[in-house]
């Protein structure tokens, strides 16, 4: 990704997280990115690839922020990633998933859906790769999206509930009780 690459990404990231997908017309959208129409066309010949673009970056500032520098603690890494996910809400998504926002924007979008799916499933694998246990990959999906989603609504305790349930699994986990 070359420098005006990244600043039209990260323009765009910051603008679609501001103002939703359907707000902004091409020329907020320019703006946002600082550079002109026809550099932003080059980059992105639609609005659908720019919102490929933001999302792309966001996928890759969210994987950093998860999955660096991890604690070398095998059995704290998953609280370690559910307390990243509530900083990265404070600090970036006070109004839920970016990526479930675009679909919701523009339904029938596929490229969009994949995006969707795609960051999901590098987050899930991700988790499970981290906290060495393959076998709850789903579950560590289903109490990321339990915290991403509902944070509009209950803001830390989003994060402070997914570490209950995440506790009370793994010892159920532990002495078998649950598969």
């Amino acid at each position: 990704m070359n420098k005006t690459h990244e600043k039209i990404a990260a323009g765009l990231e910051q603008a679609f997280a501001k103002n939703g997908f359907t707000e902004l017309g091409v020329d907020g959208l320019r703006d946002a990115a600082q550079v002109s129409l026809r550099t932003l066309y080059k980059y992105c010949p639609s609005k659908e690839a720019m919102i490929i673009m933001a999302l792309e970056y966001r996928h890759a500032r969210y994987l950093n922020h998860l999955f660096t520098d991890l604690s070398a603690k095998r059995d704290e890494v998953p609280f370690e990633i559910f307390y990243r996910v509530s900083q990265w809400m404070h600090e970036n998504s006070s109004e839920g998933c970016l990526f479930h926002n675009a679909v919701v924007s523009y339904p029938n979008s596929e490229p969009i859906r994949s995006m969707l799916e795609r960051h999901k499933k590098e987050v899930a694998e991700r988790m499970t790769e981290a906290a060495g246990i393959p076998t709850i990959k789903a579950q560590l999906l289903l109490l990321h999206e339990g915290i991403v989603q509902s944070w509009p609504v209950l803001g830390e305790q989003a994060a402070t509930s997914a570490n209950i349930l995440l506790v009370a699994m793994l010892e159920n986990q532990k002495y078998g009780i649950a598969k």
